[in-house]
C-alpha cells in the first residue's frame, strides 16, 4: 500500500494518506492566533476542511477527532463552533483534553483522522 504525504516538512507532514485513511497533524490557527477561542476554532476547522479536500475526503467521513484546549473553561465556546461545523449524523469518536500547546497564542488545536 502506498503512503502519500502533503505539506511535508523536516519535522512532520500536515496530511498523510495510507490506503483509504487520511491522517491530519494537529491544526492550530495561524491568522487568528491570540484571538478568541471562537475565531481560532473557526479557522482551525476551515484549515481541516481544506486538508481533507486535498486528500479527497470531507468532514462527513471523520473517524476520530482529538481536541486540545489550553483551558477547559473554553469547552462550551469551542463546542458552539464545532457543533455548527460537524456533519450531522456523521460525528466522529472524539476526545477533548486540556493541554499546554506549542506557543502561547494558541488556545485550540485539533487533530483528525478520516476515511477517504
Amino acid at each position: 500500500m502506498t503512503i502519500q504525504r502533503f505539506e511535508t516538512g523536516p519535522r512532520m507532514s500536515q496530511v498523510v494518506i495510507h490506503g483509504n485513511t487520511v491522517y491530519l497533524a494537529g491544526v492550530v490557527a495561524n491568522k487568528a492566533a491570540g484571538e478568541s477561542v471562537t475565531r481560532q476554532t473557526q479557522e482551525v476547522l476551515a484549515i481541516i476542511d481544506g486538508h481533507l479536500a486535498k486528500a479527497g475526503s470531507d468532514k462527513s467521513k471523520l473517524l476520530t477527532a482529538t481536541i486540545y484546549l489550553t483551558d477547559m473553561k473554553n469547552f462550551q465556546e469551542m463546542n458552539a463552533v464545532w457543533d455548527g461545523w460537524v456533519s450531522a449524523g456523521n460525528t466522529p469518536a472524539r476526545a477533548t483534553v486540556e493541554a499546554k500547546l506549542a506557543a502561547a497564542p494558541y488556545s485550540v488545536e485539533i487533530m483528525v483522522v478520516a476515511a477517504k
